[in-house]
């Protein structure tokens, strides 16, 4: 077959939005093992992360022809008739398995595919990260865990790879020497047991791999990003009337009566809320006239989520600049299918803390590439002075102002304006929510839900790049269901903005 050429300009987008690189295969032949190792090479050079090319290429072959070793198990042992999840049968089937699968490897490929048992490849870039992530259509079953761990432990018991060459051949798995050669791969770049995961749920087998970048370009981005937003001088303090309204807001002592009065001598504030409260996104049965009713509606914790929002707008529109409005448009529209979901798909008294900061994570998620557009033209030379005097790349600088590092630099602007620690979060994490700390985990995987699902209506995206949790969360099982809430969701929120 006539070799597969990378599409670099995709693999740049797929960097710079931190939207997942998802390659979904059957069978996993030769022609595609060699273009997913051309896309990781091609990945790996985008980033300047040239160091990890050998390393990750090794393990991307390791693992995903572990996987689909996997699968042929699977329809191997129903053709045998035996149970996989049953020790003594295992052991019986494995006995034969491997010479009678490489017999004839194309019956078993074939059946593998009619019964859609696939291999999915993730490549992903986020907070100074690489993610490798393998994924296949059956659970590790309890023996195969144990030998998993076993030869993970072994790993440790090495110096060294040649070593570990050494170690005796399991005839039976026969990937056994390869997975302890990968962990000590992974040692000899520095990383330990604790950057490869194995998980097995919601039917399928999800191997991980979690690269941090070398650590002078995890600690060059640290730095460009917050010079960044110190040297920002169009980046304004946040609006002073807002910030005193939210200190009323924290006093336990205030009165809803006395935060009400506070926002109702702001006309131009009021004329705000009331508009963002009257909004399709919250769906009134009526109107809301003041301020009064606004809070109880919303509520503390409501009313102070719509104050962000609106302090965050007044700071950073600019309607005449297209790149900006456009993403601001961007922020509308996550904001909205974020609070819709929440309020139609969590409704557990645990979630109604979800449900209200669903709408200002939604909105201001992109926070750092607005800020990049709000930039003065005068900073791109700053910061190339700033880098020249640092020694740092001019590569690194490039995919800072593209906004590979947006998540980072606008939870550093939601610092510098003192939001609260939940916002900060889902800023910094919603392209890495497996990172995200426990207490907003659901409410990150929400808005990065969200923001795949506005990408989707727009093109940008398509389902192979939804990760398989938040699929799972909103109970969706194929592409016609995506399609299908992304368009329902389109239609409300055009509706919403002709009102």
């Amino acid at each position: 077959m006539a070799k597969v050429a990378v599409d670099v300009t995709k693999v740049r987008k797929a960097i710079h939005s931190g939207v997942p690189l998802v390659l979904t295969t059957y069978t996993y032949p030769r022609s595609i093992e060699a273009y997913v190792d051309d896309i990781l090479r091609v990945f790996l050079t985008e980033l300047n992360q040239g160091q990890m090319v050998e390393t990750l290429s090794y393990c991307l072959k390791e693992l995903a022809n572990n996987a689909k070793k996997a699968n042929t198990k699977r329809v191997y042992f129903e053709l045998k008739q035996l149970d996989i999840n049953k020790t003594d049968e295992y052991k019986r089937g494995m006995e034969a398995f491997k010479s009678d699968t490489l017999n004839n490897q194309s019956y078993y490929l074939d059946l593998q595919k009619k019964k859609g048992l696939y291999i999915k490849i993730i490549l992903q870039t986020s907070n100074s990260k690489v993610k490798l992530e393998i994924r296949n259509k059956a659970e590790l079953t309890v023996d195969e865990y144990k030998r998993i761990h076993d030869k993970i432990t072994r790993a440790t018991k090495f110096d060294s790879i040649e070593q570990g060459m050494a170690a005796l051949l399991d005839e039976s798995e026969g990937a056994g020497l390869g997975l302890i050669m990968m962990i000590l791969m992974l040692r000899k770049i520095g990383l330990t047991e604790e950057n490869y995961q194995v998980l097995s749920e919601g039917g399928e087998t999800i191997t991980r791999l979690i690269l941090p970048f070398s650590e002078s370009s995890r600690q060059d981005m640290v730095m460009l990003s917050r010079q960044f937003v110190d040297l920002i001088k169009g980046l304004p303090e946040f609006p002073e009337n807002i910030s005193a309204i939210n200190r009323l807001i924290n006093d336990p002592n205030s009165e809803m009566s006395d935060i009400a009065m506070r926002i109702s001598n702001d006309v131009s504030l009021t004329g705000e809320l009331l508009k963002m409260v009257n909004s399709a996104a919250f769906s009134l049965a009526s109107p809301c006239r003041s301020i009064s009713e606004a809070v109880k509606f919303a509520g503390i914790r409501g009313i102070r989520n719509l104050l962000f929002s609106i302090g965050s707008m007044k700071s950073l529109m600019v309607d005449s600049d297209p790149k900006k409005k456009a993403l601001w448009d961007h922020s509308y529209r996550v904001a909205f299918y974020s609070y819709s979901l929440a309020r139609k798909y969590f409704k557990t008294p645990a979630d109604k803390k979800v449900v209200e900061d669903s709408y200002v994570c939604g909105l201001l998620h992109d926070m750092g590439k607005i800020v990049f557009v709000t930039a003065e033209p005068t900073m791109y030379e700053k910061m190339g002075v700033l880098c020249q005097a640092k020694g740092v790349s001019p590569g690194l600088f490039e995919r800072l102002f593209a906004g590979v590092n947006h998540g980072d630099v606008g939870a550093l602007v939601a610092e510098k304006w003192n939001f609260p620690s939940v916002i900060i979060n889902v800023i910094r994490y919603h392209h890495d929510v497996a990172e995200a700390p426990d207490a907003v985990k659901k409410l990150t995987l929400l808005i990065h839900f969200s923001d795949l699902l506005a990408h989707y209506k727009e093109g940008i995206v398509d389902y192979s790049n939804f990760d398989t949790d938040a699929l799972k969360l909103f109970n969706i099982k194929d592409e016609a269901q995506i399609a299908l809430l992304a368009d329902s969701l389109d239609v409300q929120f055009k509706n919403g903005k002709d009102r």
